[in-house]
């Protein structure tokens, strides 16, 4: 965005110790560097120092505190970018250094957690586990990500008159933004105005962390009265915001002969951070997937929510389905290996099924099962059991190569799983020349939503694609927006505008009926015409003479998720619309030698319900599951014994690039429409396809079992990087 003149720059002051009192902030050293306009400390803070989150437990700048290496302290303010930043590393930060809490195990066994523990519970698992044929007990250790979307976190805050504010913000939630902003600033809701007209990726990262950057913002241009914009530098970003949150697991399992889950007790400890932030909901969605695609009879998840002086973790692609998935997965691997079945044979033994199997532990029914025909449809299309045959043969004489495959799949419930934010609105204008323009409370992070939506208007009104424009996200137009998150940014928005542009066209019918005397339902829009049975007009046409006539060219609509419910406390109810489906086999090959890894061969079949853009949704197929990939495989984050994050830049994080997408990458889309109505009968496509990646997991896992005794379990830690596959092979 063009700089309005006068625009000043900050940059954050950030602690270096991981937990410590804060003694002293010197900043004469930065105050005499040049361009220094001044610094913005807690002080300087007009309303209320925490920020406005749910919990109410997170400081906008550090007090008497630190809590994690990189928290923001205060921020300096300078004549330019670079003269911010260099003199932020000038101020003198005394801190008196306190021990460390580091790990989700430390943090338990000292009881420090951010919200208390949640349990859920079926049946009797401990008896069950007594009467089981097989147990098997283990841990599982998986890490974080890091969202590295291409644009870092940014906000950009105008003073305006009468004492509102305008704030340019990176961000998923520019609703909340808007309310953290007047929260810190000591004004209403109604005095500020978020604006985004797209960002460079968010995946989860702009959820609530964006709201840091607008809140600092803001405080400066509060301070300063002139514009001021802050962007976080690639290093700083690593070591300000949340990641997705780490997770340890505890667990004993039951099983049968044929490899059937009896019981179930899993203890599942979060890796939080420092404060909540969306780590309640983060975790709650972890105890909802932890069936993922199968029935459990007895089960009992304990869901420990633990305090660190790490980063605040927070939303990621997926919140918390992804942690939940990974454990089933791998403890169904480890069943298949101690009975020497198939672990795919395993996996369909415990799908799913019949109306005594069709129930979640959380008590919410599986009407739309499609899992057990997809699975086979897709076994047979990847040609896993030839391929399974083969691999076995290649393993018996390569005596360092090694492969594996694996075939897994996912069910993922759609909706925010806080039931308020299942909500939208939009507005559709039609203007006098025939142009349509829709405004909606999603954002654009290259996801595709605003291509989506226009597409339906245009289908709506019957008008080309290229008549709609989409505008940027604006708390002005559309208030109390839900984030765009959960997958559900086309589900609720699009369904929003279908809704105001039906009103429009209902309008526009009206009108037509009234000049040619039939039924409104008799008048149709499509390819850029207005039909009667009496005469045919172009919609340009039928605009102006509506216009001309004083019809209404404008509509808001507003959709909220029907039948959703669930009970906060228990756990219980339906709190998903419906579930998204898809299943992927993948293969791959190990060096026993050195512990890389390759993946050599992918083949997804997905479902995505009636596609409103197949181009898009299997392009959100393709990203999704690599960046699943690299959460799996390379992108490993190390803090240091002092909480300092090693893994804080592009040379020591590695995400997947263009050379880690395997030659053969195919996929189909399920040829089912979505049972539920949904738009267009489309379902979700965001996050489930992350999930996917936990085949390639188990494909590593599948190798490294090759090299043990048959019905040893494989014990690795995720991501399995080259050191983690070298310690799973002993």
């Amino acid at each position: 965005m063009p700089e309005v003149r006068g625009t000043l720059h900050a940059a954050p002051i950030l602690s270096t110790v991981a937990h410590g009192l804060l003694r002293n902030v010197d900043t004469a050293a930065a105050l005499a560097m040049p361009g220094v306009r001044g610094c913005v400390l807690v002080q300087d803070i007009p309303g209320d120092s925490m920020l406005a989150t749910y919990v109410h437990d997170e400081p906008v700048f550090a007090r008497d505190t630190v809590h994690h290496v990189g928290q923001v302290i205060g921020l300096v303010i300078a004549d330019s970018v670079m003269q911010a930043r260099r003199a932020a590393r000038k101020v003198q930060l005394a801190i008196e250094p306190l021990a460390p809490v580091l790990t989700a195990r430390q943090a338990h066994a000292a009881q420090s957690y951010v919200l208390a523990p949640v349990v859920v519970r079926r049946g009797e698992p401990e008896t069950a586990l007594a009467a089981s044929a097989h147990t098997l007990t283990g841990q599982l250790e998986v890490g974080g990500q890091e969202h590295f979307y291409l644009e870092g976190q940014v906000a950009y805050a105008l003073p305006l008159e009468q004492n509102q504010w305008c704030v340019h913000s990176s961000t998923q939630h520019p609703g909340e933004v808007q309310h953290w902003v007047a929260h810190a600033l000591g004004l209403e809701n109604n005095a500020v105005t978020v604006q985004c007209r797209r960002m460079g990726g968010g995946f989860g990262g702009k959820e609530t962390q964006a709201g840091h950057l607008a809140v600092w913002a803001a405080l400066a241009a509060n301070k300063f009265k002139c514009p001021v914009k802050l962007r976080l530098d690639r290093d700083d970003d690593f070591l300000v915001t949340g990641k997705r949150h780490p997770f340890s697991y505890d667990y004993s399992a039951g099983f049968d002969d044929s490899g059937r889950v009896t019981a179930l007790k899993l203890t599942m400890l979060v890796n939080c951070g420092f404060s909540a932030d969306l780590s309640g909901p983060v975790a709650d969605r972890a105890i909802f997937h932890t069936d993922n695609a199968y029935f459990l009879s007895d089960v009992e998840i304990a869901s420990y929510r633990c305090r660190t002086n790490t980063q605040s973790h927070t939303a990621f692609r997926g919140f918390g389905g992804p942690q939940g998935v990974i454990v089933i997965e791998a403890i169904l691997g480890d069943i298949a290996r101690r009975l020497g079945l198939d672990p795919l044979d395993v996996r369909l033994r415990n799908l799913y099924g019949i109306e005594e199997r069709n129930t979640t532990h959380y008590q919410m029914k599986v009407e739309d099962n499609i899992l057990e025909p997809l699975i086979s449809q897709l076994a047979s299309s990847s040609d896993y059991r030839q391929r399974r045959a083969e691999i076995a043969a290649w393993n018996a004489t390569s005596p360092l190569i090694k492969r594996g495959i694996s075939l897994t799949p996912v069910k993922f419930g759609i909706s925010f799983t806080a039931t308020f934010f299942n909500q939208a609105g939009a507005l559709v204008h039609v203007y006098t020349d025939g142009s349509v323009q829709v405004n909606h409370g999603g954002t654009e992070m290259g996801q595709g939503l605003n291509t989506k939506v226009a597409q339906i208007v245009a289908q709506e009104l019957g008008v080309p694609f290229e008549r709609v424009r989409s505008t940027a996200a604006d708390t002005s137009k559309v208030p109390n927006a839900s984030a765009t998150a959960a997958s559900a940014g086309t589900d609720l928005n699009g369904r929003a505008a279908q809704y105001a542009a039906r009103n429009v066209r209902d309008n526009l019918a009206a009108f037509v009926s009234g000049l040619d005397g039939c039924g409104a339902g008799a008048v149709r829009f499509e390819d850029g015409k207005v039909t009667s049975p009496k005469a045919s007009r172009s919609f340009d046409e039928v605009v102006k003479a509506a216009y001309a006539n004083r019809i209404q060219l404008w509509s808001d609509g507003f959709y909220r998720t029907p039948k959703i419910h669930y009970d906060k406390v228990t756990l219980t109810g339906r709190p998903f619309f419906y579930f998204s489906y898809g299943a992927a086999c993948s293969e791959v090959a190990i060096d026993t030698l050195t512990g890389e890894s390759r993946l050599l061969k992918v083949d997804i079949l997905h479902d995505v319900g009636r596609s409103i853009n197949p181009a898009i949704d299997i392009g959100q197929i393709e990203g999704g599951f690599i960046q699943g990939v690299g959460w799996l495989t390379t992108e490993q984050l190390v803090w240091s014994e002092q909480g300092r994050l090693a893994t804080h830049a592009p040379s020591t994080y590695k995400i997947p690039t263009t050379g880690d997408v395997p030659e053969h990458f195919k996929i189909a889309l399920w040829h089912e429409a979505n049972p539920q109505d949904n738009v267009f009968g489309s379902k979700a496509v965001g996050e489930p396809p992350l999930m996917l990646a936990i085949s390639v997991w188990e494909a590593l896992r599948d190798a490294v079992a090759s090299t043990k005794p048959v019905g040893e379990p494989v014990r690795m830690e995720a991501p399995a990087t080259a050191e983690n596959v070298l310690r799973a092979l002993g």
